[in-house]
């Protein structure tokens, strides 16, 4: 491959030089200089024998007129690139008339907004890359299957295609090969259009983003009921379609029309409820994470209250398993299950006992229920706590205990372990206990 991009050649030199030194060049890029005559390019083409591959991107060829001599020199071209030259259609008609073989043409950013027919195709043609130009009209575009009818990809992005105006028998004629399709930032504005896709016989590829139709949807919207709408593609914007992504997207799609009314249902909508029947909707779960919980603690010992509150109180606390406070085993909780099953446990308090009202908090007769943030850490509520018991955070332990679980409570040992990991649920309680010393 020979680059000589932006080099600001204008003409093409010693032939006999160019015969030497590039006897063996298969690809050349000449992009960015100021070449302006056909007939110097041509000079330049005729003397690589073996040249495939031709790059003349950005050179100022605007007006300029390729004579049929001058065309013959690029008969041995299979690739051709010509963005951004501003090259006349009627100048590319003659080049593919004269190059039998070629297979790739790139003709971007030339300003067209009309193109005319040839009366010899092009079969040879593969892919046709046309991007940046001004074609709105399909009127337009059809004359492309007419003139290459080898085509197997077609590449429009950035045109403002308005609607795609054929029938199937006028699509599966001119477009039999037709394998892959780019009509991003186009202005597609109807499923119809998107539906008449479908009539393209071998379309497998698929690329459609930016258009007006798709843009009050989500992405996940967008996607499946493209799909759904889509049967027979496989790749979509570049993302392989897989079976089970394609049966949910179907699914998507019936439960997403079903309070439509029965006029305004698309065809494809009844093709589906066919294959799959009538789905019920989806029911609506929550995954999300709790990230609150509303506990009830309890303290052994003396604890705060308000004056509102000044008086003795008794803990009635009612769990699955008796709690008794062995002092003689250090102050650690043992429990003992009673053989007829969960009872009432009453503990009474020696000392006069005073509760808090707290933020977040509020005093029953078997303790103080508290909203804990879930996201924090044990080490978080110990500090939390401090503002409901008379002890600080190094002489205090606490107990989970799950108000369904069959097991006893559960020591929250580790300080930096968060909350949500003990999957705490409203109603639970938390005891704290003093260390002893």
């Amino acid at each position: 491959m020979l680059v000589l991009n932006s080099c600001g050649i204008r003409r093409a030199g010693d032939q006999a030089e160019i015969a030497a030194f590039c006897a063996h060049v298969i690809e050349l890029d000449l992009s960015h200089n100021n070449l302006q005559n056909w007939h110097e390019i041509s000079k330049i083409v005729s003397n690589i024998p073996n040249l495939e591959f031709l790059n003349l991107s950005s050179n100022p060829l605007a007006g300029m007129t390729l004579e049929p001599q001058c065309a013959e020199a690029f008969s041995r071209v299979r690739r051709l690139v010509l963005n951004n030259t501003q090259v006349s259609w009627d100048t590319v008609v003659r080049l593919t008339r004269e190059i039998p073989e070629l297979e790739e043409l790139f003709l971007c950013l030339n300003e067209y907004s009309s193109v005319s027919t040839s009366s010899v195709a092009c079969p040879s043609l593969r892919l046709l890359h046309i991007t940046d130009n001004s074609l709105q009209d399909w009127a337009e575009v059809r004359k492309f299957g007419s003139m290459f009818p080898g085509l197997d990809t077609l590449v429009m992005a950035n045109n403002n295609l308005a609607s795609i105006q054929d029938g199937k028998d006028i699509l599966q004629r001119l477009f039999p090969n037709l394998r892959s399709i780019n009509l991003h930032n186009s202005g597609l504005n109807r499923w119809a259009d998107i539906e008449k896709l479908n009539f393209f016989p071998k379309l497998e590829e698929v690329r459609l983003q930016g258009i007006p139709l798709l843009q009050t949807y989500t992405n996940v919207e967008r996607r499946s009921l493209m799909i759904a709408h889509l049967p027979s593609i496989s790749l979509l914007n570049g993302s392989v379609v897989t079976d089970s992504e394609r049966e949910d997207a179907e699914r998507f799609f019936i439960r997403y029309h079903l309070d439509y009314p029965e006029e305004e249902l698309p065809y494809r909508y009844h093709c589906l409820v066919t294959k799959y029947g009538k789905l019920e909707p989806l029911a609506e779960i929550d995954l999300r994470p709790r990230c609150r919980a509303q506990v009830e603690v309890h303290c052994e010992g003396k604890v705060e209250q308000s004056e509102a509150h000044n008086e003795d109180c008794n803990f009635c606390e009612t769990f699955r398993c008796e709690r008794l406070i062995d002092q003689t085993h250090h102050g650690i909780p043992h429990f003992v299950q009673h053989p007829l099953g969960p009872k009432k446990l009453q503990l009474h308090s020696p000392d006069r006992a005073r509760l808090p009202v707290a933020t977040n908090s509020r005093s029953t007769n078997e303790g103080l229920t508290l909203n804990i943030r879930l996201d924090q850490t044990v080490a978080e509520l110990k500090k939390q706590l401090t503002t409901v018991v008379q002890l600080s955070t190094s002489n205090m332990r606490i107990y989970y205990i799950d108000k369904f679980s069959a097991f006893g409570p559960e020591e929250m040992k580790y300080n930096t372990r968060a909350l949500h990991s003990y999957s705490i649920q409203d109603g639970d309680e938390i005891l704290v206990v003093p260390k002893t010393k």
